[in-house]
């Protein structure tokens, strides 16, 4: 049995995530075994997704106030939430890889920078990529055209260089 203490740590600390986070996501668990949860959470602390199994109640008075408020009417039967630590797309990616091998975990709620999504777009937002491969393809975008241009400032001297090797093979031979 909670005591109000207990409650009121809950609340603080969900809502704690709930304001640093970048996107949440409530998803149904009824049927899951405690060896699924524990890997469950296993992979989600692995992701830096913070999972908890929270009262509605007590979830709704932790969003009250925070991005995530539009969540609140949503909450009903038996949620976890997961919030993302620096990752947006984590708990998606979390959630509907775990949600592949156990069917009767089902994403109920899906939040994204204050915006209620509907549950399907869960799986587009896990196929999002992560912040170091959206840099790398960045990266690579804007390389490319000074990689051309270098080539393309190169190619006359390579060419020179080309066709005086030719016609010193040339000479070498005859």
């Amino acid at each position: 049995m909670l005591t109000l203490e207990d409650k009121k740590a809950i609340v603080a600390e969900v809502a704690e995530r709930a304001r640093q986070a970048h996107s949440a996501i409530a998803a149904e668990y009824r049927g899951l075994t405690v060896a699924e949860m524990t890997e469950l959470r296993r992979s989600a602390r692995e992701a830096g997704v913070y999972l908890r199994v929270v009262k509605n109640t007590l979830a709704r008075r932790a969003l009250e106030g925070t991005e995530f408020d539009c969540m609140r009417e949503s909450l009903s039967g038996p949620l976890l939430l997961a919030f993302s630590g620096e990752e947006p797309a984590a708990p998606a990616r979390v959630l509907t890889d775990f949600a592949k091998e156990h069917e009767q975990l089902v994403i109920r709620i899906v939040a994204l920078r204050g915006k209620l999504l509907a549950p399907e777009d869960a799986e587009r937002l896990a196929k999002m990529p992560t912040r170091d491969e959206a840099i790398a393809m960045l990266m690579s975008v804007m390389k490319a055209p000074v990689e051309k241009l270098a080539r393309t400032l190169a190619e006359p001297a390579n060419k020179l260089a080309r066709t005086l090797a030719a016609v010193r093979d040339q000479k070498e031979a005859a």
